[in-house]
């Protein structure tokens, strides 16, 4: 007969304890310990089965292991595929986290109608919103599609009983911290809620190869809230960004066990949903001032494509004992690390400016590669001098201020030749071994000092 004992759970890293406490050792934060029922000793012949295969399962030798390149369904947006790694891999769990009001549900909607039009059978299940308001979105969105199916239930074995009538080839779950399992006596929503139902949700999705997608919310802090072992247990995770009062949302793989994790993909939010941006270069620098001190271009590389970008700069004094730096778009470690070198190695005197840095758009930078065109915009700002608007800039400073290579430098230049700029300045060492467009100049700099002579002049 299995026993009943309490236990108290934080809310936000899993941290068990026999006793409440206001603040967890795990994580430090206050008043997130719950009171949960723990089930010991012998478990009923109807709990949970963990196993992830069906029947009984035995170990083999890796050698003797036939494989083949997993299976992908492709859905008509190419921004989705190339996030996936080419695809949706059947018997996969996709996890999806984002700001409330940001477009997954939207997303997810609009991709079960681009599979239940390409004759697959999906189930969208929403734990949110009612039979009737999920139809009103999708008439909104002008979907119309005949083998996808709405469901609304938060009970798991209800939705597990539905999945079994209909056999689907895709499940979206919508969201996971909404549904609860009866024999789980916590709340939905809590730890263990959320890791059971996860967990049931894999086994369903391995011993029946059915894909699901599940959504998950995220705290203040943008971290997918519940328990980390969330992210541990699916198979790929992503995140949409952007700004709520931006139309551009960006969609990034942050784990992908069947794909490479650097890949984003673009939208534009608009009156009938999201619609794939083909073009994001085009996009980020069509409201670029002409001739404004300031602002360069880089190219960034976001996985396996070159975006251009715009970075901003505004340098002023300070009226403060401590000058401000603040950037937006670009880790602020990085910037107070590159004005230390311009200060250094460049001779410009920056300890009373203040700093403001901004990318255009609301992409994130996270790359080496934008490290000279972040100098060359601070620089820009510092001397109220304007730099060539067909210049696009790319290389890393070192701290010694050298400008040292970076990866996938033809791809780079080939999108700017094809955005009509003029002229690349890039590190000397990636100079050779490939060949430029035509119509654009290659510059080659060694040095901070080097390349702010050929950017700014003088």
């Amino acid at each position: 007969m299995a026993k009943k004992k309490t236990k108290f759970m934080c809310q936000s890293c899993g941290y068990e304890s026999a006793k409440w406490m206001g603040r967890c050792p795990g994580c430090s934060e206050w008043n997130k310990m719950v009171e949960e029922v723990e089930i010991t000793g012998k478990q009923p012949r109807g709990a949970f089965k963990h196993s992830i295969q069906e029947g009984p399962s035995k170990a083999e030798k890796l050698i003797s292991i036939e494989t083949r390149q997993e299976p992908r369904v492709e859905t008509d947006s190419r921004e989705l595929n190339r996030v996936l790694g080419g695809g949706v891999v059947p018997g996969s769990l996709v996890l999806i986290g984002g700001d409330p009001g940001i477009g997954k549900s939207t997303l997810l909607l609009q991709v079960s109608s681009q599979l239940a039009e390409g004759k697959h059978k999906v189930l969208y299940i929403s734990g949110e919103e009612s039979i009737k308001q999920t139809k009103l979105r999708a008439d909104r969105l002008k979907i119309k599609a005949d083998d996808l199916y709405i469901y609304a239930e938060t009970n798991l074995e209800a939705i597990h009983g539905t999945i079994e009538e209909l056999s689907p080839e895709f499940v979206i779950v919508d969201s996971i911290q909404t549904i609860f399992h009866p024999e789980v006596t916590s709340a939905p929503g809590s730890v263990s809620q959320v890791r059971e139902c996860t967990a049931e949700l894999m086994r369903i999705a391995k011993t029946k190869g059915i894909a699901i997608f599940i959504v998950g919310h995220v705290t203040k802090e943008g971290s997918i809230a519940g328990p980390r072992l969330l992210e541990h247990m699916v198979d790929t995770v992503l995140y949409f960004e952007g700004e709520r009062h931006h139309a551009y949302r960006i969609l990034r793989a942050v784990k992908n066990r069947f794909g490479s994790t650097n890949e984003m993909g673009i939208f534009e939010m608009k009156e009938l949903g999201l619609e794939e941006v083909e073009n994001p270069s085009e996009i980020f620098l069509e409201e670029r001032s002409q001739g404004a001190a300031g602002s360069t271009v880089v190219a960034s590389m976001e996985g396996t494509r070159p975006v251009l970008v715009e970075i901003q700069a505004l340098v002023t004094p300070t009226s403060f004992n401590n000058p401000r730096r603040m950037a937006t778009g670009i880790d602020h470690s990085r910037v107070s690390l590159i004005m230390a070198v311009l200060e250094k190695r460049a001779g410009f005197l920056l300890q009373h400016q203040d700093a403001y840095l901004k990318v255009a758009g609301g992409v994130k930078l996270d790359e080496p590669a934008i490290d000279l065109a972040v100098a060359a915009s601070i620089a820009s700002s510092f001397r109220d001098q304007s730099s060539d608007p067909f210049d696009c800039i790319i290389g890393e400073v070192g701290l010694t201020g050298e400008i040292r290579r970076v990866s996938r430098i033809e791809q780079r230049v080939q999108e700017a030749a094809k955005l009509g700029f003029k002229r690349v300045i890039i590190p000397a060492n990636n100079i050779g071994g490939w060949k430029a467009p035509k119509g654009i100049e290659i510059i080659g700099v060694k040095n901070i000092n080097e390349a702010l002579k050929q950017i700014l002049g003088g």
